[in-house]
């Protein structure tokens, strides 16, 4: 039988995709296919983020993604959808839905969704980027999704490849200097940084909730495709629901 639902993500480069198989075995009866946009591995620069999510890249990994038949498409890329703006990522997918013809987001404004539907609006934000990176999401969150940063660090990592590496242990240091009382969630954003198959242990150790880019990605797609399952071992915003409204 094919899945209930399927979710296609456009993910640049090669780092932490194999969060997307886990998250299918984890949830059940969903499919996540990737697609590659880009073969190179990706530098956290400005530049390079604004290049990879151009219409012309996302629409030429839709074209692979058509024989999946998806229900949603989401571009699972934090800071190559936050970089230009709240306005700019907002564009790019809608540009992304004209294009698929099916419901359309991305990792940045799955962020935003997220936090809102769990209640969050004070959160703390813990980037791998580089700081000039790093601020733009804290600016983007404040911007567009209404939420208040009350905690920032940044981890000054160039390349995603680098982030791909580390491993549990590191992103559990992510989660402690992310530790503020007034945060009502720790956000950990980056798409090559994995943490799927360490939620419930990120969430234990921090005493709150904590969003990281590949979870809200496939949340953030299923909810688009009006799939709004819950399911254990994928952290607070899998477990509760999420029922809160949301902005895109």
């Amino acid at each position: 039988m094919p899945p209930t639902t399927t979710v296609g993500m456009l993910y640049p480069g090669y780092a932490a995709e194999d969060d997307y198989p886990l998250l299918e075995r984890l949830i059940g009866d969903v499919a996540l296919p990737v697609v590659h946009t880009t073969e190179h591995d990706v530098a956290h620069t400005i530049d390079d983020l604004l290049a990879v999510g151009q219409p012309d890249e996302l629409a030429a990994g839709w074209r692979e993604l058509l024989p999946h038949r998806p229900d949603a498409v989401v571009w699972a890329c934090t800071s190559g959808s936050f970089v230009s703006g709240w306005d700019g990522a907002a564009e790019q997918a809608r540009t992304l839905a004209e294009t698929a013809g099916v419901p359309a987001s991305s990792t940045s404004i799955a962020f935003a969704n997220a936090a809102r539907a769990i209640g969050a609006r004070r959160v703390s934000v813990v980037a791998t980027y580089p700081e000039d990176v790093a601020t733009r999401f804290v600016e983007f969150l404040r911007d567009g999704g209404g939420i208040d940063v009350v905690g920032f660090a940044s981890r000054g990592i160039l390349m995603a490849g680098d982030v791909g590496a580390l491993g549990e242990d590191a992103v559990l240091e992510l989660v402690d200097s992310g530790a503020h009382p007034g945060a009502d969630a720790i956000l950990l954003p980056d798409t090559a940084l994995h943490s799927v198959a360490w939620l419930e242990n990120l969430e234990a150790r921090a005493g709150k909730p904590v969003l990281t880019a590949n979870q809200v990605s496939a949340w953030e797609g299923l909810r688009l495709a009006g799939d709004r399952r819950t399911c254990d071992g994928l952290g607070t915003l899998f477990r509760s629901g999420a029922t809160r409204p949301v902005t895109h």
